[in-house]
């Protein structure tokens, strides 16, 4: 990987935890405020989620220019594992199966936002 891909990845990454560190606060302020249900917290989780990976692949496809691919694929694997981290070594869990469906689906879609970021820079750009 050349130094463009790594600087795609760092706004990728940024832009991905900066979309759930301000949903998180919006989130956690509706639980706080207003009637909104924790039942219903699942599936918009669910929702921010695969939209924020989606948008952080899509803008280190952007930034990156070329195999987007990889870098979407990046994007989702560094989330997974973070994640995967912060669980194991501070809860001692592992993944549910329902949580390994969740990730390998949160993947396809950083990865599919890398592609089409990749397709919409326009420009190509030959190592």
């Amino acid at each position: 990987m050349n130094k463009n891909q790594w600087t795609a990845l760092l706004y990728g990454w940024v832009s991905l935890f900066g979309i759930l560190i301000i949903s998180s606060f919006i989130l956690a302020l509706l639980l706080n405020f207003t009637e909104f249900s924790e039942s219903a917290l699942s599936l918009v989780t669910l929702i921010i989620g695969i939209l924020a990976l989606f948008i952080g692949g899509l803008i280190a496809g952007l930034k990156g220019k070329n195999k987007g691919w990889m870098i979407g694929a990046m994007i989702g694997v560094g989330f997974t594992l973070l994640i995967f981290l912060v669980q194991y070594l501070g809860y001692q869990q592992g993944f549910t199966l329902k949580q390994t469906a969740y990730h390998s689906l949160y993947l396809a879609v950083a990865l599919l936002g890398g592609i089409i970021g990749v397709n919409l820079s326009g420009t190509e750009e030959v190592e």
